[in-house]
């Protein structure tokens, strides 16, 4: 079932053997990543930190900082209450090919499903776990005592040339003004002082559409953004969801239990009752200020550019909360593990619409999607490029710059293997595209911010009319009979 708390998945981390408490003091500039980094390009993605005494110019923070809780296949899959994410993926599958059962145990699997679904529709309620302590910033003071502000809080300076310190986990809730859409993303935010800090929604983002209709209604926009609480909330907030599907709704699908959710105190919005922390505040429409630079997932810093403001008017938090953390840069990070796990997820919903797929990989060395690598079973010519163009017109997936289409018989989670038949299987000008194309904000490559082009690639088996006019030869295997008896002779 549900985490009840983000402690509770920590707890949950340590007892399985896959986090490491750091007692020492550890300043949050620079020293934590050095450590946090270490751990995430160690094999398997290494363990889990949790830094007991994370300190702020000097000061210790009142709050511990848990680092790369999701940085492995392993941890990734207890984030959500599995032993392994493809039991989710099974689960999705199931649902979107749900079809009338002809045995008692589909019977029973389906009905696990429809039980599942109830739990994806939020409840509400009148208060939680999150307003332990309560400091409004402007009107009526609230409970509790020796309220912090956003200096008080384990916020990170990830690298050495950052503008500043960056909230890199923050779960960003806003709504549409016109229909009440929510939609939960994840934005980092520099801090500029004690209550102001950048919002980095790039103008591909729900959170940008939702700004501007604000912006042009002349409204201030109110925002929450959370911290910690069931790890299942981070992992909504970064799935690529289709878009106007409600990740408060997904994350209780998958947590398996209703989201409980409660009403702000500053501001007309709603979010998850269990959080460890919350920020209230709002962003104030046409004003725009200096963010960054930011070692980012890119493995370089992000420049400097104009973005929103987020006011802070109150933050409310658990009496033994828990910061959460992450840091990004040169791959492999922790949201390589994240990235993959989505893909786990909603492969079942890229095969729904393209049936021919078997399998999608975003290697580490794609940053996350800039390389997507996708086996289809292929029957006609140019299929190849018809699953290219079909991808990029997929939520984030346009933001993928290179992909390479393979044979079904192609494992694409061996990175060398594809490269094998992509050097193998092509002729660079017959089998090769450009596609003009929105870009990722962060990619420092293009000429123009936010606009370039993308390519894509064709390493499958040619068939006739794709301008191939031999014979395709045949892939060199022992014969079976062969390998096994030798096998068996002279075992690894």
């Amino acid at each position: 079932m549900a985490y009840s708390s983000f402690a509770a998945f920590v707890t949950a981390l340590e007892n399985a053997g896959e986090l490491r408490r750091i007692k020492e003091p550890v300043a949050t500039e620079l020293e934590i990543t050095v450590l946090a980094d270490r751990e995430m390009k160690a094999p398997n993605g290494g363990k889990a930190l949790l830094f007991e005494q994370p300190t702020v110019a000097g000061r210790p923070s009142r709050f511990p900082l848990a680092i790369n809780t999701m940085g492995s296949r392993r941890r990734m899959a207890m984030s959500l209450q599995l032993d392994d994410i493809e039991q989710l993926a099974r689960e999705m599958e199931l649902i979107l090919k749900a079809k009338p059962p002809t045995t008692l145990k589909q019977g029973w699997e389906l009905l696990k499903q429809g039980l599942n679904l109830l739990h994806a529709k939020p409840a509400h309620v009148q208060d939680g776990p999150c307003k332990e302590v309560i400091h409004r910033f402007e009107g009526e003071p609230g409970r509790g005592h020796d309220f912090p502000t956003l200096l008080d809080l384990p916020i990170l300076q990830c690298w050495p040339h950052d503008g500043g310190r960056f909230i890199t986990f923050p779960n960003v809730h806003t709504k549409d003004p016109d229909t009440g859409e929510r939609n939960l993303g994840m934005y980092r935010m520099q801090v500029y002082d004690d209550r102001t800090t950048g919002m980095h929604w790039q103008v591909h983002k729900v959170g940008a559409r939702h700004g501007k209709r604000y912006y042009e209604r002349g409204e201030r926009m109110p925002v929450a953004v959370t911290l910690g609480g069931d790890p299942a909330y981070t992992f909504a907030a970064t799935a690529p969801l289709p878009d106007g599907l409600d990740e408060i709704l997904f994350a209780g699908f998958i947590r398996k239990k209703s989201v409980e959710l409660v009403k702000c105190e500053t501001v007309d919005l709603e979010v998850p009752a269990d959080v460890d922390i919350v920020l209230e505040g709002y962003v104030q429409p046409g004003e725009l200020r200096d963010e960054g630079p930011f070692g980012d997932h890119t493995g370089f810093y992000t420049p400097v550019d104009k973005y929103p403001v987020f006011h802070l008017t109150a933050i409310t938090h658990r009496k033994s909360a828990v910061y959460p953390a992450t840091i990004v840069g040169i791959p492999p990070m922790e949201d390589f593990y994240m990235g993959t796990a989505s893909v786990r997820v909603f492969l079942p919903v890229f095969r729904m619409n393209f049936p021919e797929i078997r399998d999608i990989a975003l290697p580490a060395e794609g940053v996350f999607h800039n390389l997507v690598f996708v086996s289809i079973k292929k029957q006609y010519p140019w299929q190849a490029y018809k699953i290219m163009h079909g991808l990029w017109g997929m939520g984030q997936m346009m933001f993928t710059k290179y992909i390479v289409v393979v044979d079904d018989d192609c494992d694409v989670h061996n990175t060398s293997e594809v490269l094998f038949r992509l050097c193998s299987n092509t002729d660079p000008q017959r089998d090769s595209t450009f596609v003009k194309s929105p870009c990722d904000s962060l990619d420092h490559a293009p000429t123009f911010p936010n606009i370039g082009t993308h390519m894509g690639f064709d390493a499958t088996r040619k068939l006739p009319g794709e301008g191939y006019h031999r014979t395709w030869p045949d892939l060199v295997k022992m014969d079976p009979a062969v390998l096994e008896r030798m096998l068996s002779r002279f075992p690894v």
